[in-house]
């Protein structure tokens, strides 16, 4: 029964089973609060607040309260559920990011940057950012062309380029990539020599292994675009590495030695090429003066034939004389005869000797003979046949 209902408790005792007053019992003695009549209270404020609440009136009066009760607990309950479904369904996507949206399991659409609602649980979303670079590092032994075991990491960096393809055609497309990256960098390192994958080669195995890769992805529609493969250096494995190190010394001495050897090549080969030249231009020059002077000798010769026929005895005469001044003018010594072959006269011009032995060495005595008999024999030879004048006679 309720403390202030009528014939109850005296008016002078409170609900927490205290006196207010001081008869009865000796004083201001207060008692344990009771708990049943604090919780009936706190619903009878939840039902005053949702409009539950119902009056209170003989024996029924605890029955109603339980059920107004009832309702304001269940109308909090759907309350914190809808606040919760609301704050799961709003949802911001930022400038880098994108969504997938499946209602009912199925492709709804893609969403871009802003404020966005979707209705769970009939939708589902994937966000992920797609303008950020992803990098993914493998490194493993491989068997080169010419069946050698060699050390290859590798760096991918890639990026998310069709969320839709990324979400629902491969079931972890990561995974995806690192098992087709695997069979790219095997392909191109078992095609490639040692030689080529521990030196030089690597950029071109690069490029090699990123469009393979790519071609992989685009055929397993992954969503998934490779912006840049990275090969490290590559090395042998520790077992045989000491081999290695003289391998590739001995490869740099051969190309030390190569590069010496064609750098004395281009200073010796194009120094012979000029003398060749040369000599060529030497002998063209000498040829073409040999043809010229030989026609100019011809000519000459030529017209001095119509010369001599038109004055045989002052051509001859002409002749002698320019063929003994010829000849004086490069000897030093002149020897005169007379025609019974006595009294021979030797004449030296001292002042041609003195000029001569500067320049020149002497020449013989018998030099002289030769130069006469030279021209004598052309003189010979520009007088006519008997036979010419006997046709002319007739």
């Amino acid at each position: 029964m309720a403390w202030n209902e009528p014939g109850g408790n005296s008016n002078n005792q409170d609900p927490w089973g205290g006196r207010r007053g001081g008869g009865g019992g000796g004083g201001d003695k207060k008692g344990p609060p009771d708990l049943d009549e604090a919780f009936r209270k706190l619903q009878d404020s939840l039902n005053g607040m949702f409009g539950s609440g119902k009056k209170r009136g003989g024996g029924g009066g605890d029955r109603n309260i339980g059920k107004g009760g009832g309702f304001g607990l269940l109308g909090i309950g759907l309350a914190a559920l809808a606040a919760i479904w609301l704050y799961n369904a709003v949802y911001v996507v930022d400038e880098q990011e994108q969504a997938v949206v499946l209602r009912f399991g199925k492709y709804y659409e893609t969403v871009g940057p802003g404020l966005n609602i979707y209705f769970p649980p009939i939708d589902r979303k994937y966000m992920e950012n797609v303008t950020r670079e992803r990098a993914y590092t493998k490194q493993g032994q491989m068997l080169t062309e010419d069946e050698n075991i060699v050390e290859v990491p590798l760096t991918v960096q890639y990026r998310i380029s069709n969320l839709q393809d990324f979400v629902l055609n491969v079931d972890q497309p990561e995974v995806s990539l690192q098992h087709a990256t695997d069979s790219a960098l095997r392909h191109v390192v078992g095609s490639t020599s040692m030689d080529q994958v521990l030196t030089e080669g690597r950029e071109q195995m690069a490029v090699d292994i990123r469009e393979r890769l790519q071609r992989f992805l685009d055929n397993y529609r992954t969503g998934i675009t490779v912006t840049q493969v990275n090969v490290q250096s590559a090395a042998a494995p520790r077992e045989v590495q000491e081999a290695f190190d003289d391998v590739i010394r001995a490869r740099e001495d051969e190309q030390r030695a190569r590069n010496q050897a064609e750098s004395y090549a281009n200073g010796v080969v194009p120094e012979a090429r000029g003398q060749a030249q040369r000599i060529i231009e030497d002998a063209n020059g000498y040829r073409d003066e040999v043809i010229a002077r030989a026609k100019g000798e011809a000519d000459r010769f030529t017209k001095l034939v119509a010369e001599y026929r038109k004055a045989p005895e002052v051509t001859r005469q002409r002749l002698y004389l320019d063929t003994m001044q010829e000849v004086y003018s490069n000897t030093s010594k002149v020897l005169v005869t007379a025609k019974d072959g006595q009294n021979n006269l030797l004449y030296l011009p001292l002042d041609k000797m003195v000029e001569g032995s500067r320049n020149t060495t002497a020449a013989p005595v018998s030099s002289v003979s030769p130069s006469v008999n030279d021209a004598a024999s052309r003189t010979q030879d520009l007088q006519p046949q008997p036979p010419l004048r006997s046709r002319e006679s007739r």
